[in-house]
């Protein structure tokens, strides 16, 4: 029996599967009062959309057993051996005693997607115990490198160097596709100007006498630079190691080689590429221990209404986001684990930045790892956009770029533990805003960030981007980084009371908004002076704004003025000013420079500050997620 009344509660069992689900919904809603849903463990195979909406009473719950989840694919489990000559003469010949072929229905392919694409559902993946696999690839886990662009007129990239225009391609060093048979479906993805910009293309031409390559449209982006990092993916010839698949969606094949046995393990291919489930306008709902797994599309989407809460769901394995929130007011995240994602793990659009009301949407001691999985880039733990949302008490961690991307005013970014990211980009912050003069009111206090990454340029602790003004970091503790405090050119931002323990330097400031350069020329008086001219009620809300209005009435740019960095306890290289900046930074202040680190110690945890002198002690035993 899929349906048991009992009282206010209806429990859901596997057998009734997504419908008894929605019946149950339906029960609720007939009803006109809150009830609650109890899903019974087990898997719930979802191929199409769960709504929930403004029908639902205010004060339902829908909660889940551990051990039930619902799955956006379906289970693969009559593996056979590859028996078609023309696919096993382009396998090695250790390759054909090892991988196995399944057929599948409505098999997504791969598509273009990256950097300044629109956001789309992954192609259909393949997961083995709950592993996401990986596509048969080449290098294996590496990168090749472009050996030169193909356009001999390539035009400046707007910093002194030439940048080769897309449908011209380029060149690859090295033999290894010599061996891959013609095929219209092997794709690249790559680094390919930028080390913070990453696309997939499909591969239109590929010449192995000379080397040369171009791709498909629509194009990405930016163009092909030479000796930037890119790998080929989707070639049958390189399903040449365990975990890794090929799928010839046009055939509705999916060629294996599997890790261990298939027939004795749990294997998901992806399938549904609409969201998992769809909570419309519903006010005072909450979801209780949901999981969503295998699936191409979000796992999970939130539009309008008022106090949602999603609590101890996990949201794993995703092709693209975790959970989108647009809209509303008061929607909480908490004590959920959001992992695996192709895309963000979560992105929350809230409050009016033009009458400057909150959301106050709040996302709170969750477990957020491995997002950008497929885009790599500018998909981060938690993306905030508007005004008024806290990110707080979070574990962020282990994922190819950023932790949390900004835009907006007003934010809160708190006891968060950040560490792992920037694994594989360049140029990036752990913690980013950027290019907008009026977003501003953003407080970034009591955060751990330690031990990233980065590629070329580097990596930033906390990155006050291209003029990013009016924004407070205090109270943070900084370790092992190349930079602490980043502030790109900005105004008004306040660097107080942080300890910064081997970052090299602990605060950087420039001042590209009065470099000469064509670039930032543009980015000042182009992208920036129209976004203050056309939200003049920001001058009101931040008069400090008004500042900055008689420099864009003249050439020169807009200085660094207003910055202030006090109170910091720094260990190691302290503060640097580039590109002009020094002159127009006049608050520094009670800054500290200890001779050892003995005041912090990572490993255990322990912080003790000098008692006497203008810092004061960081609550450092309260970062991270509580319990």
């Amino acid at each position: 029996m899929s349906l048991l009344l009992l009282s206010a509660v209806i429990t859901v069992t596997p057998a009734g599967g997504v419908r008894a689900f929605e019946e149950a919904r339906d029960r609720i809603r007939a009803s006109g009062e809150a009830g609650e849903v109890r899903i019974v463990a087990g898997d719930y195979f979802v191929d199409r959309t769960i709504v929930l909406d403004a029908r639902e009473p205010a004060g339902s719950v829908y909660k889940a057993e551990p051990g039930a989840r619902f799955v956006g694919g379906v289970r693969l489990r009559d593996w056979r051996r590859v028996t078609d000559g023309a696919v096993r003469r382009r396998l090695s010949p250790e390759a054909r005693k090892n991988v196995v072929v399944h057929r599948v229905a409505n098999a997504g392919a791969l598509q273009a997607r990256g950097f300044g694409r629109a956001r789309m559902a992954a192609h259909s993946e393949l997961f083995f115990e709950g592993e996401r696999m990986t596509v048969a690839r080449w290098p294996n886990g590496d990168f090749t490198r472009i050996a030169e662009s193909l356009d001999t007129e390539a035009p400046d990239d707007g910093h002194g160097k030439k940048l080769g225009r897309l449908p011209n391609g380029f060149r690859y060093a090295g033999d290894r596709p010599a061996g891959w048979k013609p095929d219209n479906n092997i794709w690249v993805h790559g680094y390919w100007a930028w080390d913070w910009a990453d696309s997939y293309e499909r591969v239109a031409t590929l010449d192995t006498k000379t080397r040369a390559i171009t791709t498909a449209p629509p194009y990405g982006l930016y163009g092909f630079r030479g000796n930037q990092r890119f790998y080929f993916l989707n070639v049958l010839e390189e399903l040449d190691a365990p975990g890794e698949y090929y799928v010839d969606a046009a055939a509705g094949r999916v060629y294996f080689w599997p890790p261990s046995d298939p027939r004795r393990a749990e294997v998901f291919l992806s399938q549904m590429e609409a969201p998992v489930f769809h909570i419309r306008d519903a006010k005072l709902l909450t979801l209780d221990g949901i999981h969503v797994e295998a699936t191409r599309g979000a796992a999970l989407r939130i539009d309008g209404g008022a106090g949602v809460t999603l609590t101890n769901t996990r949201l794993r394995n995703i092709g693209s986001i975790g959970l989108t929130m647009e809209g509303g007011r008061e929607h909480t995240v908490a004590r959920c684990e959001i992992a695996f994602t192709g895309d963000s793990a979560i992105e929350i659009t809230g409050g009016d930045r033009a009458t400057m009301t909150a959301a106050d949407h709040s996302v709170t001691d969750c477990d957020i790892h491995h997002m950008g999985q497929w885009v790599r880039t500018y998909n981060p733990a938690v993306k905030v956009n508007g005004v008024g949302i806290r990110v707080a008490h979070n574990h962020i961690h282990d994922a190819p770029h950023a932790g949390i991307l900004l835009t907006g005013n007003e934010h809160l970014i708190e006891f968060n533990n950040i560490h792992h990211l920037a694994l594989e980009t360049g140029d990036v912050g752990a913690i980013y805003i950027g290019r907008d003069y009026t977003e501003r009111g953003t407080i970034i206090r009591h955060n751990y960030i330690h031990d990233l990454g980065g590629v070329g340029f580097g990596s930033m602790a906390v990155y006050l981007d291209d003029c990013s003004s009016g924004i407070t970091v205090e109270g943070n503790i900084f370790h092992n980084l190349k930079y602490g405090a980043f502030v790109g050119g900005g105004r008004d931002n306040r660097i107080h009371n942080n300890v910064f323990v081997a970052c090299h330097p602990a605060v950087r400031v420039d001042g590209r908004g009065i470099d000469p350069s064509k670039v930032w020329q543009n980015m000042v008086y182009n992208i920036m002076r129209p976004k203050v001219l056309a939200a003049p009620h920001f001058l009101d809300k931040y008069p400090e704004l008004r500042t900055v209005l008689p420099y864009f009435d003249k050439p020169g740019g807009v200085p660094p003025e207003g910055n202030s960095i006090r109170g910091n306890l720094i260990h190691g290289e302290g503060i640097v000013f580039r590109q002009g900046a020094q002159p127009f930074v006049k608050d520094i202040e009670g800054n500290v420079t200890m001779p050892d680190a003995s005041f912090f110690n990572p490993a255990t945890g322990a912080y003790a500050p000098p008692a006497e002198g203008p810092h004061q002690r960081i609550p450092f035993e309260k970062i991270g997620p509580r319990r």
